[in-house]
């Protein structure tokens, strides 16, 4: 071989030595330790684990039935609730709060959906029927696509139920507000040994 060739190939061993070198050194410096266990871990909140508002028996609580009769024009097309009221488009509503679900009205010709649903018109079954008359009975030729704020569904509610009805509202739970009970250990540790006591006022009288 010629100097050159001779020439080359050291200049490739050199580099091949320095990039081992620079490898070496980085893996020291640069070295990334991973933890075992990630940190800042971030639980998205499950499905209505979040606050969901006020419960119908506190809307029904706080309405007002005068508010409902203004709720009420909205149904004033399709339905009456006077005492003897014709059926309309919809049936007269005069005392149905208790009475079964799709047999109140006589006369009325009920959807299958409806008539076949079973129970009673209940403060529930009322505010699920308010809210989607489609998802509450699938099938329903009601119309109207339903009520979506609650405290407009609890005063109409009151209205249609101070209109020839009586149902007894249902009741408010109580927050349970209990002091937390300590066990015996946290007990103990709250407690001061009257011997600690003793020597302590003997510390302070010398």
């Amino acid at each position: 071989m010629n100097d050159s060739t001779n020439t080359f190939f050291g200049w490739v061993l050199f580099a091949g030595v320095v990039a081992l070198g620079l490898n070496a050194i980085s893996s020291r410096v640069f070295d990334v330790h991973l933890p075992e266990t990630p940190g800042y871990l971030i639980v998205a909140p499950e499905a209505g684990v979040a606050d969901a508002g006020p419960s119908l028996a506190e809307l029904l609580a706080t309405g007002s039935a005068e508010a409902g009769e203004a709720v009420f024009a909205k149904c004033m097309s399709c339905h009456s609730i006077n005492s003897g009221g014709a059926n309309g488009i919809g049936p007269n509503l005069y005392g149905v709060m208790g009475l079964p679900i799709g047999k109140h009205a006589a006369g009325f010709s009920y959807s299958s959906a409806l008539s076949g649903k079973g129970g009673v018109w209940d403060w529930e079954n009322m505010n699920a029927w308010l809210k989607s008359p489609r998802a509450f009975a699938n099938g329903t030729t009601m119309s109207f696509a339903g009520l979506g704020d609650g405290q407009d569904r609890a005063n109409l509610m009151l209205y249609i139920n101070a209109q020839g009805s009586n149902l007894a509202l249902p009741a408010v739970e109580a927050a349970d507000e209990e002091a937390p009970v300590l066990d015996g250990a946290a007990e103990a540790d709250l407690a001061v040994p009257a011997t600690d006591e003793a020597e302590s006022a003997e510390a302070v009288a010398e």
